[in-house]
């Protein structure tokens, strides 16, 4: 199996000598193509610290970071920003959408900065739209929908242009119960029958639970380690609780 994404050795720390924290140390882990893997961790655990290094949005102190082959803590200025447009899909809690543009033009904005020709364009925004149910509210302005319409409209805004890994940090977090369970059935058919790769951070056992693997992170190390393999959702659910007590926190900080 195809490794999309390559972890190896990362470390990153903030501050300077005389107040030094170590937010990641030394971790190393890789995901395959078509897979949905989770992070959890409580709060300060580096998980997000992790995940911003990952999208580029943070620099490494040490380790290398491959996605797809390229060893992105090498890229910088227009090429990093080309990498970041081109091989990433990014779903953020809240939404990040323009609100002066509709939904359709939200998603199309995505295509059109690759220059890709209209015809096309309009070929792909339909298609992805459909696949995610959203084709009745694509000339509706974000104001005009619900939460859990707006994380579907950013879902196909990071799925249109067909990138290498898809990075959702708390996708859920903004959402309603019914919502959330929605966004989270989406990113099954992402994942199931487009093979879109996922790795996605968040809080939430029951939203971790749709994910095939689980990497657990505790001040800055991997802690533990999770897979689904054919165990039944519910399973699953039941298996990350016991991991989460284990990380001694709160269960109710993480579901």
């Amino acid at each position: 199996m195809k490794h999309v994404l390559e972890v190896k050795e990362i470390e990153k720390y903030y501050g300077n000598k005389s107040s030094l924290t170590k937010a990641i140390d030394h971790i190393s882990f890789s995901v395959d193509e078509g897979e949905f893997v989770g992070i959890m961790g409580a709060s300060g655990s580096g998980k997000t610290t992790l995940l911003n290094c990952i999208s580029t949005i943070d620099k490494v102190t040490a380790g290398h970071i491959m996605i797809n082959g390229t060893d992105i803590t090498r890229l910088k200025g227009n090429a990093l920003n080309q990498f970041r447009r081109e091989e990433l899909g990014f779903i953020f809690q809240d939404f990040n959408l323009l609100d002066t543009l509709t939904a359709y033009e939200n998603v199309a904005l995505a295509l059109t900065i690759q220059k890709v020709k209209p015809s096309e364009i309009d070929k792909q925004v339909k298609q992805i739209a459909g696949r995610l149910g959203i084709v009745d509210i694509l000339q509706k302005y974000p104001y005009q929908v619900s939460g859990g319409q707006k994380q579907r409209i950013a879902a196909a805004r990071a799925i249109v242009t067909n990138p290498k890994l898809i990075l959702a940090d708390e996708p859920t977090g903004a959402l309603d119960s019914r919502s959330a369970r929605q966004l989270l059935e989406n990113f099954e058919v992402l994942n199931q029958t487009m093979n879109a790769t996922i790795l996605m951070v968040t809080h939430d056992a029951f939203t971790a639970s749709y994910a095939d693997r689980i990497l657990f992170i505790k001040d800055g190390k991997l802690f533990n380690e999770l897979m689904k393999g054919g165990e039944s959702r519910k399973e699953f659910f039941e298996k990350i609780i016991d991991v989460v007590t284990l990380l001694g926190g709160e269960l109710n900080e993480v579901i």
